[in-house]
């Protein structure tokens, strides 16, 4: 099959709505609850070790292509102590310039031109830009809202039927995310149970990014899928420190797979960054070895935060759909009487000086997104609740 010109196959993604919307938070001095970045550092102690590192000289020059072997045994550790996955260090962990190279290098390890690769709509914006540069076909399967019959909002949910009809011989992979960005879904057991099911029936492999693990809420769990029966060769995982530790601008990420897979992961990384981070990779190699105290106070303080801004966006007239996790609240602007996310996006700032992503980018199907809007509740307790105070403008 011949390949299509990656600039023509590349030709819709253009400039990130992230890089817009920042720009315009910038331009107008709005609070920006669009990028999914907080606005504290982490832990004081990692930051400490990162600092130790570079006055030791450790990493700053080019660390092991697969990542120095501290932080490949953490990450082993912390996936045999959590998930009672067992990864050999050596072969079947590799280092990455963040969850998004992570991305980048499975799928193009992965995938060939034309392979079809299901991924659950909405979706982060780069998975389609990697499918694209793999020369696959995306097939999307949309999570739809739910409402709650006891009222304020639902949540997402996954239709297993339409994901099964999805499959067609030409399907190599699935691209999981759970907890799922943008709609805060954390996907149950028996649906990943079914999942994995399809998976080892149609022989199909997995690629789940889960960087959001520790950002569950009401008492959700994280299921790694690779943990299920079936799924241990044939799933490649993915973690990062940004999300988890508040260092989003170290990009320190990873993959966690069977040797094989591993070995096509770290073919196509080498040529993508080579290495990257240096010295940080030391450092989260002790952030990996926080004691539970630091995720049950994360999640503790970010379900707060949650809750604050769910509540104030109801009172601003929004309708809300309460995320089980990730650190950022999907709302229906229907009842503020738009039905244009961009719009109504590009408009917020000078309305209520804030700003907010539209989840119509995040769709093949447009529509299906074009009502709904996404705020990130990963800021200070003040910044929420003066940008809650703002968005009141809006009633």
């Amino acid at each position: 099959m011949t390949r299509t010109p990656l600039n023509r196959r590349l030709a819709e993604f253009g400039t990130t709505i992230f890089a817009e919307m920042s720009a315009l938070a910038t331009s107008t001095g709005s609070i920006n609850l669009g990028q999914g970045f907080p606005d504290t550092d982490g832990p004081l102690e990692v930051r400490e070790a990162a600092e130790r590192a570079l006055r030791e000289g450790r990493g700053n020059q080019y660390p092991p292509g697969p990542g120095v072997p501290e932080l490949r045994t953490a990450i082993a550790d912390h996936q045999r102590a959590r998930y009672g996955l067992d990864h050999d260090p050596d072969t079947e962990v590799l280092v990455t310039a963040g969850a998004t190279e992570a991305i980048a290098a499975s799928l193009l390890a992965l995938v060939e031109p034309g392979d079809e690769v299901i991924a659950l709509e909405p979706y982060y914006d780069s998975y389609a830009a990697c499918v694209a540069m793999a020369g696959g076909t995306r097939v999307p399967v949309t999570l739809r809202p739910q409402e709650d019959p006891r009222g304020g909002g639902g949540r997402y949910v996954l239709d297993l039927d339409e994901l099964r009809a999805a499959v067609t011989p030409r399907t190599r992979l699935i691209l999981l995310n759970t907890p799922h960005n943008p709609t805060g879904t954390v996907l149950s057991r028996a649906e990943l149970t079914a999942i994995a099911e399809l998976a080892v029936e149609r022989d199909l492999l997995v690629v789940s990014d889960e960087v959001y693990e520790h950002l569950v809420f009401d008492g959700a769990e994280h299921v790694p899928i690779a943990s299920l029966p079936g799924m241990r060769e044939r799933t490649v995982t993915i973690g990062s420190a940004g999300k988890t530790y508040s260092f989003t601008g170290w990009k320190v990420g990873w993959t966690t797979a069977s040797p094989e897979l591993t070995a096509a992961v770290r073919s196509a990384k080498q040529f993508l960054t080579y290495v990257s981070s240096g010295p940080f990779q030391y450092a989260i190699a002790e952030a990996l070895r926080l004691p539970d105290a630091y995720y049950e106070e994360l999640r503790a303080d970010l379900q707060a935060k949650r809750d604050l801004l769910s509540e104030g966006l109801a009172q601003a007239g929004f309708e809300v759909y309460r995320p089980q996790g990730t650190y950022f609240v999907t709302t229906d602007i229907r009842p503020l009487g738009s039905g244009d996310g961009f719009a109504f996006c590009r408009s917020l700032p000078e309305r209520a000086g804030v700003v907010a992503i539209p989840n119509a980018v995040f769709y093949d199907h447009r529509e299906a997104g074009a009502p709904f809007v996404r705020f990130a509740f990963c800021k200070r307790t003040d910044v929420l609740q003066e940008a809650v105070d703002r968005l009141k403008r809006l009633g």
